[in-house]
């Protein structure tokens, strides 16, 4: 599963990254969590363990979680194990729409509560009656809720975490040239289609290195969290538990 942010919320992301990332996290595992354990659409208690990656492939600012989650979970008993469905886990369209409205029902309550800051462009939005204009337009953005096909097996699971999840914004092996024009490197356009998806970018240093830095965490932010059953619960009974991962 990948909860992303629009870019009207990134932005403002980008100035409160403890605060809207772990939100990001919350409410994308509260989205994930309710909706299964709706009898209409699984009536289970599921897990999930979500990563956070803030970078597009150009290395612009794209905040969103990767979430690996079961194909099930437990019934109200707490012994019966309730498989999905074969080729469909959850309804996108309804994780979404309910995503969006959590957020947005967090970022007002934040902001009621004095807990955003505001910068540049953004410096309207510490005005309550602003921000409220600028939530309604969120309301009729899409929020993207996206879910990809099971992982083949265990092995597939473990080769995943290993590969994946403690990545940066880029690897070496994307990196191509560095001369006189600047930092060259590969990327995938998403936007386009086959293999013109695939492409180089030359960016000059300082514009190459802004990139990269933003998306350096605060110190300590956890960067892999698990909910629901995943988290150890002999060892922090709680409803979530944080593996103390990060940038």
């Amino acid at each position: 599963m990948v909860f992303t942010l629009p870019a009207q919320v990134a932005d403002l992301a980008y100035q409160n990254k403890a605060v809207l990332y772990g939100l990001l996290f919350d409410l994308a595992a509260e989205v994930l969590l309710t909706i299964a354990a709706d009898p209409k659409h699984l009536g289970a208690r599921i897990g999930a363990t979500l990563v956070l990656h803030t970078w597009g492939s150009a290395l612009t600012h794209h905040p969103h979680v990767h979430g690996i989650v079961p194909g099930g979970g437990l019934a109200s008993d707490g012994k019966t194990w309730v498989a999905c469905r074969p080729g469909f886990f959850l309804p996108v369209r309804v994780l979404s729409r309910l995503f969006r409205r959590r957020f947005l029902e967090e970022l007002q309550r934040l902001h009621a509560s004095g807990k955003l800051r505001f910068f540049g462009e953004h410096a309207d939005l510490a005005d309550a009656r602003a921000f409220k204009t600028w939530l309604a337009s969120l309301r009729r953005v899409e929020w993207v809720v996206y879910a990809k096909r099971p992982f083949a097996g265990p092995q597939a699971v473990l080769a995943y975490l290993s590969r994946y999840t403690h990545r940066v914004a880029i690897s070496n092996s994307r990196l191509l040239t560095l001369d006189e024009r600047g930092v060259t490197f590969r990327w995938k356009d998403y936007r386009a289609k086959g293999c013109t998806r695939h492409k180089t970018m030359t960016l000059e240093p300082a514009e190459f290195m802004r990139r990269f830095l933003l998306h350096v965490l605060p110190s300590g932010l956890h960067r892999i969290r698990h909910y629901g059953l995943l988290p150890m619960a002999a060892v922090r009974p709680a409803w979530r538990w944080h593996v103390n991962c990060w940038m």
